[in-house]
């Protein structure tokens, strides 16, 4: 009989060991692979049902089931306390020393202040050029016909009589309807803020180039900046800069940097070696090459990056208006707390309008091609220049004998705010949402949210990590733990949980109605420019107008919420289905095509499985796009992690802010990791990287 120690026996379980040790090596540093992942989700589900059903019975201890919940005092009543237990760890509290002592003990306000206070003066003295007054060097307002002609000019030179008409249009709208001090408010912080944002950006872009190590410790600090709330930013802005429209245009500047410099990153590591090689060879200095090789070499993306920016800075100077940023953005948030919709549905329309304006002129700039002529005689080579100066200067003679043309009376200001809150009533009356509503929120929303709060927290991290394991290894599971640990131990969960459950049903709405939509739109190349224009349309509306629709239809709920939420998120889901189609190689189309494959046979065999992987970025963008937009949505009545937000901006408890923004930084963060891993390794394996 052979015994533990026969050597036959030995022989026969080493292997059996090298494997299985070889295959938990494999699955720590690099997940399940593809084929094997669908049992090992089959098992990672059966362990998250497990502990679901075990707690019904009450066999989960209560650590691993609910949470210590954040306790907050209200600054306005000391004895109102939200929740009476103690979170686990007080980040909020520590985060709020350390900044109040970087503030007054180290006296980092003095240099904050005083960069506050340079920033307004240079704030007013752009402003009152625009607006006319003292500090613009004496010099009164422009014409409102001088800035007509300037938008005209510019549109026309950079793409033709559409965007002529369009940036004319738009300047029409503002004189017309009363908007133009306000307009010229905004355009006065964007005058201020986009320039500095793409100095800021260009330098740290180039930096991260430069030094590797930089690029390392700066980029996870962007990914976190760019998928904080934007109200987050205004909290420790407010603390250190104070309140004002100088604050404001902080807040944008911090929150339009990160894609400048993620572009200009980009455009710099994407140049050919040829071309560096080329200007070493041709005797560069190290600052020629950067100045006059690389920086030309990346305008495409350094200028698709400025387009990114003056989009950002126009999308937070409508939410500073919540500290003191003056402005549309203003009008537009005191009208919509006194629920004039009418009034908000015109204000919306100018952001709309200056929206696109800015960024077909900005798209119109980074695509146009440098033409030398520099055998054209002067006045061919700078026509729209010489163009511009001599209408300009009719539009000031002109104004000063026609007084309409220098400025539109008040008495002479039109509105269609009434007609529009004609049509709020009429809808109101005629279109019943209400029934629709109460089954939405009773039957569908609650119980979904209840669902999510049942279950038992280590479920829900069992789930994530385990996902992370399966995808990406260890690396993975580690990081994605790492993410809601921090939401455990900051004691906000189940405020987490609520604002999941809304970003969850939203996107699955999202899915179901964007990617049908882009595969349909796909499917013709008239339909994919189509579908691809509005896609660049609504992509450039602020954030914010997509509360006034919501509210006009479904009144102030959850609902109303995830709407507004749903009409934001859309765009990345058709968009990114429409280009994944559209950009499978045609050699792929030819191949299918001599086999005899049928329309249904090419998009379920080729088309879907190929594009997959980009359409799963697009619903990766989708669930960013609903991180941002639910926490603004908040503002139309929801418990989530949105309403604490607001609540701590309206007290600047900013330890509070800060934490309750990493929440919900690292929940979209948990989300993007994943899906993007996922996609990268789909893509390297149908070779199209």
């Amino acid at each position: 009989m052979r015994g533990p120690g026969h050597p036959a026996l030995e022989a026969t379980t080493t292997p059996f060991k090298e494997i299985s040790l070889s295959r938990m090596k494999d699955l720590l540093l690099k997940g399940l692979p593809p084929e094997q992942r669908a049992k090992g989700a089959l098992v990672l589900l059966a362990i998250v049902g497990v502990l679901i059903l075990a707690k019904p019975f009450n066999l989960i201890p209560d650590f691993l089931d609910e949470l210590p919940q954040h306790t907050y005092q209200s600054s306005i009543n000391k004895e109102i306390q939200e929740i009476k237990r103690t979170e686990l760890v007080p980040i909020g509290a520590a985060l709020e020393w350390t900044f109040y002592y970087l503030r007054d003990d180290l006296h980092v306000s003095v240099v904050t202040r005083f960069f506050s206070t340079s920033l307004k003066a240079l704030v007013d003295v752009v402003h009152n050029i625009l607006s006319g007054g003292r500090k613009g060097f004496g010099l009164d307002a422009p014409p409102w016909s001088a800035l007509l002609v300037i938008a005209l000019t510019l549109g026309y030179a950079l793409k033709g009589w559409r965007l002529s008409l369009l940036g004319g249009g738009t300047v029409c709208y503002f004189a017309i309807f009363g908007l133009w001090t306000y307009a010229m408010t905004t355009l006065a912080y964007l005058a201020v803020a986009v320039p500095i944002s793409i100095i800021i950006g260009l330098f740290l872009g180039i930096w991260c180039y430069k030094k590797k190590s930089v690029e390392v410790s700066i980029l996870p600090i962007l990914s976190v900046a760019q998928t904080m709330p934007h109200f987050a930013y205004l909290i420790a802005v407010v603390v250190f800069f104070g309140i004002g429209h100088q604050t404001g245009v902080i807040a944008t500047i911090i929150f339009a940097v990160p894609p400048m410099v993620r572009l200009t990153l980009l455009g710099l590591q994407t140049i050919s070696p040829e071309i560096v090689e080329a200007g070493k060879m041709a005797g560069c200095t190290s600052r020629q090459l950067l100045f006059r090789v690389q920086l030309p070499s990346a305008r495409n993306e350094i200028m698709i990056g400025i387009n990114q920016v003056i989009m950002q800075c126009l999308a937070m100077v409508v939410i500073a208006a919540f500290i003191g940023a003056d402005g549309l953005g203003f009008r537009l948030l005191h009208k919509l707390i006194a629920l004039k919709l009418g009034e908000c549905v015109e204000i919306g329309f100018a952001i709309v309008l200056l929206a696109l304006v800015l960024d077909g002129l900005s798209k119109a700039w980074a695509e146009k091609k440098r033409d030398y002529r520099a055998n054209l005689p002067f006045y061919r080579r700078y026509k729209y220049s010489i163009l511009l100066v001599v209408l300009v200067a009719i539009a000031y003679i002109l104004a000063s004998y026609f007084p309409i043309l220098n400025k539109i009376p008040r008495d002479l200001d039109i509105t269609y705010a009434k007609s529009w809150d004609g049509f709020i009533d009429w809808t109101v009356v005629n279109w019943q949402t209400r029934d629709f509503r109460y089954i939405m929120l009773v039957h569908i929303l609650t119980p979904l949210r209840d669902a999510l709060l049942f279950m038992p927290f280590i479920a829900i991290m069992v789930l994530v990590a385990g996902v992370g394991l399966l995808l990406g290894g260890y690396y993975s599971a580690l990081l994605t733990l790492g993410f809601l640990l921090f939401i455990a131990l900051a004691g906000w969960w189940d405020r987490a949980m609520i604002t999941l459950y809304m970003v969850l049903f939203s996107t699955f709405i999202c899915i179901v109605v964007g990617i049908p939509l882009g595969l349909w739109s796909a499917m013709r190349e008239k339909r994919a420019r189509t579908a691809l224009f509005w896609c660049d349309t609504f992509q450039t509306f602020p954030s914010f107008i997509y509360i006034i629709p919501a509210i006009m239809l479904f009144r102030v709920n959850d609902f109303t919420a995830i709407m507004a939420v749903v009409a934001y998120a859309m765009v990345p889901a058709v968009r990114y289905t429409v280009e994944g189609l559209k950009n499978i190689p045609p050699e792929l189309h030819e191949a299918v095509t001599m086999a005899g494959c049928n329309k249904r046979q090419r998009l379920l065999q080729l088309q879907l499985p190929v594009a997959l992987p980009h359409i799963m970025l697009g619903v990766n963008q989708t669930v960013m796009f609903a991180f941002s937009m639910v926490i603004i949505a908040a503002f139309v009545g929801t418990i989530d992690l949105g309403q604490s937000i607001f609540k701590a901006l309206s007290e600047t408890a900013l330890g509070k802010g800060v934490t309750l923004g990493l929440c919900v930084s690292f929940m979209a963060l948990t989300v993007d990791h994943l899906v993007v891993r996922w996609a990268r390794e789909r893509r390297r394996l149908l070779g199209l990287d």
